[in-house]
């Protein structure tokens, strides 16, 4: 696709890198629809059994490029990164994710997403959606209090904090926590597992497990759409960008 976003077939499984290291991974829209376009392509390559995300060492992603994000805010429906947050929602094959470092904004959503998630120790996640006046997206404002329960959930949407691996582990949000060196190749075996597995019984068995809600998520991800649209246009949204580019702390004092 590119060189910040790397994709390649091996032994039935369809591979997607993150590769931005100067920026932690930061995500620009090109790398949106590079990652969109990859996953679209899954369910209908019968090569592919089995996708895996994963970044570098020290990023998985440090989440949307705000610098690139102020002069191009999401406003469409169409925007690369809705685009790819449909397309991660829709893939019927087995999804895994190999975090390590910076899991932050859509580097934390999209792990709500995923059948298998893995994590170094030094992964360290975190939903500045509030921070930034915005609201959550993928449907993590769904999501999250139902893996987690609530109150959980409104400690990390709602104040925003960064956590750590074993944090995420008690939220349920990963599988397992791996030595930083074995990260890819334990998240590599998995899917070398699975993709030895009956492949029809791995769709049906997603499918099965995602049925009950997947209309739910779609109404709840529009709903998130609509009003992350409106906040990117609030004035609490304006004074984070500011104070963002002035290096300063933001002042909500003054909105209600």
């Amino acid at each position: 696709m590119s060189e910040q976003v790397i994709v390649e077939v091996q032994d039935a499984i369809l591979r997607i890198q993150i590769n931005r290291p100067e920026k932690k991974n930061a995500l620009l829209p090109p790398m949106y629809a590079a990652m969109a376009q990859a996953l679209e392509a899954v369910n209908a390559d019968p090569d592919v059994r089995v996708a895996l995300i994963h970044g570098i060492p020290g990023a998985f992603t440090a989440g949307n490029d705000l610098a690139d994000f102020l002069d191009n805010p999401p406003k469409r429906s169409d925007a690369p990164v809705f685009r790819f947050l449909n397309a991660l929602t829709g893939v019927h094959k087995p999804l895994i994710a190999a975090v390590s470092g910076v899991a932050v904004g859509v580097g934390t959503t999209m792990l709500l997403h995923c059948d298998f998630v893995y994590a170094a120790p030094d992964a360290r996640f975190r939903l500045p959606f509030v921070h930034l006046g915005l609201c959550p997206e993928a449907a993590s404002s769904l999501l999250l209090p139902r893996l987690a329960g609530h109150v959980r959930a409104a400690e990390a949407l709602m104040l925003g904090e960064a956590f750590d691996a074993e944090k995420a582990r008690s939220l349920g949000l990963i599988n397992a926590i791996v030595p930083a060196e074995r990260l890819l190749e334990t998240a590599m075996e998995v899917a070398g597992k699975l993709a030895a597995l009956p492949a029809g019984s791995l769709r049906a068995t997603k499918f099965l497990m995602k049925t009950a809600q997947a209309q739910e998520v779609e109404r709840h991800m529009s709903l998130e759409a609509e009003n992350f649209k409106l906040r990117l246009d609030s004035p609490e949204a304006r004074e984070a960008f500011s104070a963002f580019l002035e290096k300063r702390k933001p002042d909500f004092s003054r909105f209600a």
